[in-house]
């Protein structure tokens, strides 16, 4: 008969240890790992689902009822039964809207969680009867048709991070969507920071192990609160040389088809880097703010982008609209010659002081000018679901271009 499959989730050392003696003696349970955070019980339920994930619910970084909720849309098929030392009906109101399938008050003995732990198990594998495969098949993340975004702008400072992050939490915030955010400004990307996530491990880490597969990127992802994954950039400057063009199109290859958006957060210049971004981006999403270099620059750019063949992703973001500016929308469509496809408002002070907490604006201020300009291209996103620009990736294969030979093409070199 097979065991029971239990994760332990508690950021104290001592009590997982503890817990962990208390089912030792169970000859139909299993500890098949322990972690110390909500992020870390993600990643490892993705990668290997246990039956059961005993999750405490105060915890540092992410409590187990923000947990609970995103296990319910990453790894389904696991139950969870919360941990706590509060015993009140709201804690278990709250529980069992997150998704768990029971909750237990600290201290306990070691037959009161092998009595729940079984009748959980019970529960669910009366629900698999019935069910059969269909959740297996409602869930299975290689069926993902991706939209890959790849944000770029022609300099620095007109807001090309914060709005990839802060799309990518309005997209991620409604549960409906896989979403991964790839920081790939390799020497000074700021997306970690935006978001106050602290990465341990990043793409460099993750280019030193030799073949990249799935199942090896899913253990250098940052999970946000939201339920956004996040591949950090190199945490100094002298790490962007270990990652390659090839290892970025390595990525691309394998993290698409797991997620419903892929955004790329590039670096403002044309390296090689950001062309193989572009090569497998479904869109390009060009940042602008109200300034005659900013024009000109972006004027230089479309130019580049179109001796690509890629002008027909493009969508060109107003950022910080403001008729204080000197110019109108209108005026900046007349000097590209393109139409705007998105346009956020300016929206002062207030969303400085999110970005200084690390804290995405579409959480800290929703009623913003800002945020409902954020909702408007997520909502236009999600309506399109890229499927012209999709065709045409498909239409010309899947080999992807050298970036150098792109080059040369554009510039004659």
């Amino acid at each position: 008969m097979k065991r029971i499959s239990v994760l332990i989730v508690d950021d104290i050392s001592d009590t997982r240890d503890s817990i962990r003696r208390l089912l030792q003696f169970e000859d139909d349970i299993e500890v098949m790992g322990e972690v110390g955070s909500g992020s870390e019980a993600i990643l490892f339920a993705e990668r290997n689902p246990p039956d059961i994930i005993l999750m405490d619910v105060n915890m540092p970084e992410m409590d187990g009822i923000r947990t609970t909720e995103l296990l319910a849309q990453r790894a389904p098929e696991c139950s969870v039964v919360l941990m706590s030392v509060q015993g009140e009906p709201a804690y278990l109101r709250r529980a069992m809207m997150a998704g768990a399938r029971e909750y237990i008050v600290k201290p306990f003995t070691g037959d009161e969680l092998a009595t729940i732990i079984a009748k959980v198990h019970e529960m669910d594998q009366r629900k698999r009867e019935v069910v059969g495969k269909q959740i297996n098949e409602i869930n299975d993340p290689k069926k993902l048709d991706s939209q890959i975004i790849s944000f770029f702008s022609t300099k620095g400072g007109v807001g090309n991070t914060t709005l990839a992050t802060n799309l990518a939490v309005q997209l991620a915030s409604s549960g409906k969507w896989r979403v991964l955010l790839i920081d790939l400004n390799l020497q000074f990307g700021d997306v970690a920071v935006f978001l106050n996530l602290i990465p341990k491990r990043s793409i460099a880490d993750l280019t030193q192990n030799g073949t990249i597969k799935y199942s090896e990127i899913q253990s250098y992802f940052l999970t946000h609160s939201s339920g956004l994954q996040v591949l950090a950039a190199p945490t100094r400057p002298e790490y962007a040389e270990l990652v390659t063009a090839e290892h970025v199109e390595q990525i691309l290859s394998e993290v698409k088809g797991k997620f419903d958006f892929i955004i790329c957060d590039n670096v403002s210049r044309f390296d090689d880097v950001s062309l193989v971004s572009f090569d497998a981006s479904t869109q390009i999403w060009l940042v602008l703010a109200m300034d005659v270099p900013t024009l000109k620059n972006a004027k230089l750019s479309l130019e580049v982008i179109e001796g690509l063949h890629h002008t027909s992703k493009v969508q060109v973001v107003l950022n910080r609209s403001s008729k204080e500016m000197g110019m109108d929308p209108q005026d900046v469509e007349k000097s590209l010659n393109i139409k705007i496809s998105h346009e956020i408002m300016s929206d002062g002070r207030a969303l400085v002081a999110a970005l200084n907490q690390g804290v995405p604006f579409v959480l800290s201020h929703p009623l913003s000018k800002a945020s409902e300009g954020i909702r408007k291209m997520a909502s236009k996103l999600i309506s399109s679901q890229g499927v012209e620009a999709k065709n045409e990736v498909e239409e010309q294969g899947h080999t992807i271009p050298k970036p150098l030979k792109g080059l040369r093409r554009v510039f004659g070199f």
